[in-house]
């Protein structure tokens, strides 16, 4: 029988890791705001299924992929810090979508693949999860991997359920936003994605 205290600690660790607001908290509150509720939340279900991905990698203690992935670190930065600079030229230069992405399949699932990317590509995302297992002395779980199974379910439930939370939260304040209003939020949060990809580019982990 699993401990169920392993799956709130693996919430508790999912949601502390997704909510610091960095290019992916842009990124859903700009979606959210421009695109609809579902866009935004889709954003965030992007980096939740990498968080979980990641949180797999390190409950599992899967040596191969950690040295893998750390290895090519640097890669993974460059390829990011690009995609970064790219999106934030984007979103700057967009304008107030007339229709909602909830309405357009293909565009919510763009929504998704786009921070599933920037997460997975993301040094820092992998170094968070060992730094937490191992200060926790989570890894491998003891062998269990049962309890593996659960810590990483409760990475993606505490992850989901922040995502879920920022993306309605900001929902409730966008009737207020006029099209005019909205364009100069795609400015401001193109220029903060694009800020984070020279940052990426910039600065070595």
């Amino acid at each position: 029988m699993p401990d169920i205290s392993v799956f709130f600690r693996g919430l508790i660790i999912g949601f502390s890791i997704a909510a610091p607001v960095g290019p992916i908290g842009v990124l859903c509150i700009r979606r959210t705001l421009a695109e609809g509720r579902v866009a935004g939340f889709l954003s965030g279900m992007g980096a939740a299924s990498a968080d979980m991905f990641y949180g797999a990698v390190a409950a599992f203690g899967l040596t191969a992929v950690q040295d893998l992935l750390i290895g090519q670190s640097n890669w993974l930065r460059i390829v990011g810090g690009i995609f970064l600079l790219y999106l934030g030229v984007k979103t700057f230069l967009s304008k107030p979508a007339e229709e909602s992405l909830e309405a357009r399949p293909g565009g919510l699932f763009g929504a998704y693949l786009t921070t599933f990317f920037l997460t997975i590509t993301n040094p820092i995302t992998i170094l968070s999860f060992l730094a937490i297992f191992a200060g926790l002395r989570l890894g491998e779980m003891n062998g269990n991997y049962l309890s593996a199974s659960i810590m990483v379910l409760g990475v993606f439930v505490g992850s989901a359920a922040w995502w879920l939370t920022l993306s309605t939260s900001v929902s409730l304040l966008r009737e207020k936003f006029t099209p005019a209003l909205l364009t100069w939020v795609n400015r401001l949060a193109g220029g903060i994605i694009f800020v984070f990809g020279v940052l990426a580019l910039v600065l070595k982990n």
